[in-house]
């Protein structure tokens, strides 16, 4: 078992406890109220601001070829979801310039900042695979209980496309690839997990 599937592993009671947030549940039957996921999708579209940033950073890094593909495709993928984003904001009138990130969002991005600026490539992407591996988790799981109904249907199916894993696979890669402090990749990916968690409970209200 490679680093990044012992890490995802080590951190399940968290994605299980995600999974099981009312915010996250209710995303499959439509049950998610609808304030609920408006102020989501401001929160999300501003922490995607600063996650394609670290993806950049990363890219700038970059060691050798491989690596530099993989990031741009990995800042397309981040990309791609900030037009979802976009186009629930035009569908449900939200201007998503006016969004204040909140406590939990900020808490999210402050740590992301530090880390793609002060640590060493694998340290980021023990980061920044939470988020993908995690997302990609949920929208599987959530799939089979989709009710085509749901407002959220669009949000479940693109996570749980295979396209989306692919992109978590690439960054499990990364992160697997040699020259990281394996204890240090530890704490950060259980602080991004622990992140995720509160991101979500905060869009619960």
């Amino acid at each position: 078992m490679g680093l990044a599937e012992r890490l995802w592993h080590d951190n399940l009671d968290l994605a299980r406890a995600c999974l099981d947030d009312p915010f996250v549940a209710g995303l499959a039957s439509g049950v998610t109220p609808r304030e609920r996921f408006a102020w989501y999708v401001g929160q999300d579209a501003a922490f995607l601001e600063v996650f394609a940033r670290a993806y950049a950073l990363a890219l700038a890094r970059s060691p050798d070829r491989g690596q530099l593909l993989a990031f741009t495709e990995l800042l397309r993928g981040v990309t791609d979801e900030l037009r979802l984003h976009a186009d629930y904001a035009r569908r449900w009138g939200i201007d998503l310039d006016a969004v204040e990130p909140g406590p939990a969002c900020l808490a999210y991005t402050d740590f992301l900042r530090a880390t793609a600026a002060l640590e060493p490539l694998p340290q980021v992407m023990a980061a920044m695979a939470p988020c993908m591996r995690l997302y990609a988790w949920l929208g599987r799981d959530l799939l089979p209980r989709l009710d085509a109904a749901s407002p959220y249907a669009d949000w479940v199916r693109t996570y749980a496309d295979p396209g989306f894993q692919a992109l978590a696979d690439r960054v499990d890669a990364l992160m697997d690839s040699p020259g990281g402090d394996a204890a240090a990749m530890a704490r950060l990916y259980r602080r991004a997990m622990t992140l995720e968690l509160g991101f979500f409970r905060a869009c619960s209200g």
